[in-house]
């Protein structure tokens, strides 16, 4: 049987903006990794010190919901950070079998530096781009994180 030639042929791939949203977000992700080995730093270690930056004194269970992964695979994480020397576990008063998750000294040092690197490589991808261009960009994919309710962080 043959097939009908009258289908309109598929848009190519550069026709739609998932392939340069990839396109771009491939791009300043493996530059950002890159730049994080330097340091000897794991795009998911980056997160995890993030997280542990901001939220000082985070449980297990607050550190799998920040990164979006299992038990197994949090445990990891943190246990190449200890290994490290960049966070450790600490007992939770009152607590017995509780543990939180802090940066050490050596943690603390570090994230203020991959931070600089997170926005030197924001800027070395998006600095050509007027202010209200960033802006926008910004406005625009986080209308889309919330649109479809995406939580996850992007970690690999």
């Amino acid at each position: 049987m043959k097939a009908s030639t009258s289908r309109t042929p598929p848009a190519p791939l550069e026709a739609h903006l998932g392939f340069w949203l990839r396109f771009v977000s491939n791009h300043v992700s493996l530059r950002f990794q890159q730049l994080l080995e330097t340091q000897d730093v794991t795009l998911t270690e980056w997160v995890a010190l993030r997280t542990l930056w901001s939220q000082d004194g985070t449980t297990h269970a607050e550190l799998i919901q920040a990164l979006g992964m299992t038990k197994g695979a949090t445990s990891k994480v943190v246990s190449r950070l200890e290994e490290k020397a960049l966070a450790e576990r600490q007992r939770v008063l009152g607590r017995a079998r509780e543990q939180s998750l802090v940066l050490t000294a050596a943690g603390k040092d570090l994230v203020p530096r991959l931070a600089a690197l997170a926005d030197a490589n924001d800027e070395h991808f998006f600095s050509h781009l007027p202010a209200k261009d960033r802006q926008m960009l910004m406005t625009s994919l986080q209308a889309l994180v919330q649109q479809h309710q995406l939580q996850a962080v992007p970690i690999s």
